[in-house]
């Protein structure tokens, strides 16, 4: 038997090693069966998490978090084997969430980029110089135009790019990807006269005076982008060829992981796509989680949605998942084809319309709904707003409340009114806060007019009405970068340095808002909120370290803020060389 000294003694050292075990338990701290694969250390963490909103390091064990503390701490997780990272004192944030993409689109070096013109005179010269330096193209595709470089706001015709092409046809998508201006070769080549109202891809526009086509096609992200349009296209133009959009997708997604964007929502693609990203997968491109959204066009059929719901059970995990169903309600605000509650300043005689006749949209909803899909709705115009929130009610008035986190996308101009619905009926407002840049609206803000402004882009309205934000960049309508959404979220100012003004300034929201929507928002608004959107123990390792702290610099210098290295899932998918380590 032991001395009774002794056996107090060791009673002290248990109890005392009992409640220090039981402290890292508690803490988080404790070192766990196995040292982590990585570590991630003198780092400003911001979690994105209401438990633990900011720490100093991370350890990282195969592809999850397997700690988040204090630098103090870490060291229980430091193995032989164990890679380090100094993060230098920079923010280490989740990687962000970009849930409206269109990430095959873009990105081609034998396309045109016009996004830059300025000035009609701008516009011109950025054809011509593109088709001097290209002259093996057949076709000359352009796209980003914007509406506002058009003179007195009117609409493009085809002779307007007379002797641009040295005689070649011109395919020139504008900025939104809703309307295609083409030169009379291209009329000609594609068999566009007066009797030609509606093509696979896009409505064609008359002059009313003389029934002649004027080169201008509306329509065409509903049409052209449809997998009959896209079909169309295809024996067309070289740039809708299978070589050709593997490559824009592979340099696309190069692009995404630069910007620190580790899921991707493709929000409009077809199941004709769906092999496309499995190859890119197998040969090791596709190294983003991607989250779809099937493309249902007016019309869409009892066999499609069949095809819909094989291809939602065969791609099912968290890199290539088929997920929801893309909707559109409307069309957009430039040439007037999006449906408004009262008439267009400068067009007094139309309001738009709405694609779908207000009773037909509520049946496809409510039918889609049942089939517990999740449904992102293009909606821009206020009526067109009012008409999608109508049918996301009216469904589940018919089928029940569930967590459906059916999603609004754009909405570009609120009535006021129907802000507090977006929580009511439990609906995500999916913004794109680049579009409301003063150097790509101005055309948008003459077409609804000053007394709607205070309306347009209304961050700050639906976030203080309950709303759940989730943000994304609309690739390739504006630039991809997470930073540039921030800070035109925050400033509501151009790139270019132009000031907001009176130009929905009273719609700013605060930093901290902006990045949420990019990261933890963004993925409650898309069912991940589980394994992703916060820096939380368990959940991916996804994680983009910063070069500067958004929370801390002045607004005007957030475009400049690089991403120094992304990760998804504790792997490296980008390093920047001023990273240093």
């Amino acid at each position: 038997m032991r001395p009774r000294r002794l056996r107090s003694a060791v009673t002290a050292c248990l109890i005392a090693a009992g409640v220090m075990l039981a402290a890292l338990a508690c803490s988080g701290a404790g070192p766990g069966p196995d040292p982590a694969d990585l570590m991630i250390l003198n780092a400003r963490v911001q979690t994105q998490d209401e438990a633990r909103p900011r720490a100093e390091a991370v350890a990282i064990r195969g592809d999850r978090i397997a700690w988040v503390g204090d630098a103090v701490d870490a060291y229980r997780w430091r193995g032989a084997a164990t890679r380090v990272i100094d993060a230098g004192g920079r923010p280490l944030l989740p990687g962000f969430i970009d849930s409206h993409n269109h990430i095959m689109m873009g990105g081609d070096p034998d396309v045109a980029t016009l996004g830059d013109a300025a000035s009609f005179e701008d516009l011109k010269k950025a054809v011509r110089d593109f088709a001097v330096a290209h002259p093996d193209l057949q076709w000359i595709e352009g796209e980003g135009w914007n509406y506002g470089a058009l003179p007195g706001g009117r609409r493009p015709v085809a002779a307007d790019l007379d002797g641009l092409t040295t005689g070649r046809p011109a395919f020139l998508v504008s900025y939104d990807a809703h309307t295609v201006w083409l030169n009379r070769e291209a009329l000609r080549r594609l068999g566009i006269g007066r009797s030609t109202t509606r093509l696979p891809y896009g409505e064609v526009e008359h002059d009313p005076r003389t029934g002649d086509p004027t080169g201008f096609l509306t329509g065409f992200a509903t049409l052209g982008l449809s997998s009959v349009g896209r079909q169309a296209l295809a024996g067309t133009l070289p740039s809708y060829s299978e070589a050709r959009r593997a490559d824009r997708l592979r340099r696309n997604l190069e692009t995404a992981a630069r910007f620190g964007i580790t899921t991707i929502v493709e929000p409009q693609a077809f199941p004709e796509d769906l092999p496309l990203f499995r190859r890119l997968r197998e040969a090791g491109h596709l190294k983003q989680r991607l989250q779809i959204a099937l493309f249902h066009p007016r019309g869409t059929g009892a066999g499609d949605l069949e095809r819909f719901e094989a291809a939602r059970r065969e791609f099912a995990d968290d890199h290539i998942r088929v997920a929801a169903i893309k909707l559109y309600i409307d069309d957009v605000i430039e040439p007037h084809t999006a449906a408004m509650l009262e008439p267009y300043a400068d067009a007094p005689g139309t309001r738009g319309d709405t694609i779908y006749p207000p009773a037909e949209f509520n049946e496809v909803v409510a039918r889609l709904d049942a089939l517990k899909f999740q449904i992102f709705i293009h909606a821009i115009g206020d009526r067109g707003i009012r008409t999608a929130l109508d049918a996301l009610e009216q469904a589940r008035s018919v089928n029940g409340p569930r967590d459906s986190r059916h999603q609004l996308v754009h909405i570009e101009c609120l009535s006021p009114q129907d802000a507090p619905r977006f929580r009511a009926l439990g609906v995500i407002a999916c913004m794109q806060p680049r579009h409301c840049g003063p150097e790509i609206a101005a055309r948008w803000g003459e077409a609804v007019g000053a007394p709607r402004w205070d309306h347009a882009w209304a961050f700050r309205t639906l976030s203080e009405a309950g709303a759940t934000l989730a943000f994304a960049s609309d690739w390739n309508v504006a630039e991809m970068e997470p930073v540039i959404g921030i800070y035109s979220a925050v400033t509501r100012a151009g790139i270019d340095g132009r000031p907001a003004g009176a130009w929905g300034a009273a719609q700013t929201i605060d930093v901290g808002t902006a990045i949420r929507a990019y990261t933890l928002n963004g993925a409650w608004a898309n069912f991940l909120d589980t394994n992703r959107g916060s820096i939380t123990a368990s959940k991916y390792a996804d994680l983009v370290l910063l070069s500067d702290d958004l929370m801390e610099i002045p607004p005007a210098a957030i475009p400049r803020t690089r991403v120094l290295l992304t990760l998804v899932g504790g792997q490296e998918v980008h390093r920047d060389p001023a990273l240093g380590i």
